[in-house]
């Protein structure tokens, strides 16, 4: 993988690897505008600048990374790509937020920030890959389920919240459960 040279350069990451339990059916394989899910946010994440887009869960057919570990939420898969990443701004997003805005992504970018989100929500999220981060991940996963979240990365990180742009409150939807999939594709 190559390295990422400048702050200008960017991985942008979907997490893909959860068992999609809520939705009864793998989530990145639904079908969003003529194209799964998984291959939306990947174009997604291509149009807001990414240099590489890479998936969290295993989808071979992307070059997905399994999680090391199951069961351990976003934090885990974000932990079995971070060993395999190089350090650099990474963008996060989410497989289920097809409606997510390509100008927000660039603007969380742009921070230039540690780490940062939009306000009460902490997916999309910005994050800068480095040794820190990659220990306390480390850390955080030997912790009980309330002590991993990405509200601690967040906060472990010195997070910024930016505040939420015109229209977020629909396009910061997670489509969880197969209604709220049929009232957003509808």
């Amino acid at each position: 993988m190559p390295a990422i040279a400048t702050d200008r350069a960017w991985t942008g990451l979907v997490l893909a690897g959860g068992r999609s339990s809520r939705m009864g059916r793998d989530k990145a394989a639904l079908v969003w505008h003529g194209k799964s899910l998984l291959r939306h946010m990947i174009d997604m994440l291509c149009l807001a600048g990414a240099a590489k887009v890479v998936v969290s869960g295993d989808y071979p057919e992307y070059g997905g990374i399994p999680d090391v570990e199951h069961d351990l939420g976003p934090l885990g898969g974000l932990a079995s790509v971070a060993a395999v990443l190089p350090d650099g701004p990474l963008l996060v997003v989410p497989v289920d937020m097809p409606m997510l805005s390509v100008d927000a992504l660039r603007r969380l970018v742009a921070t230039g920030a540690r780490c940062a989100c939009f306000h009460g929500h902490m997916l999309p999220l910005r994050l800068q890959l480095d040794s820190r981060v990659r220990d306390w991940l480390a850390t955080a996963l030997r912790l009980p389920q309330a002590g991993r979240s990405l509200h601690a990365l967040h906060a472990a990180q010195g997070g910024i919240q930016l505040a939420l742009p015109d229209g977020a409150v629909s396009w910061l939807c997670n489509l969880n459960t197969p209604e709220q999939w049929r009232e957003a594709a509808g």
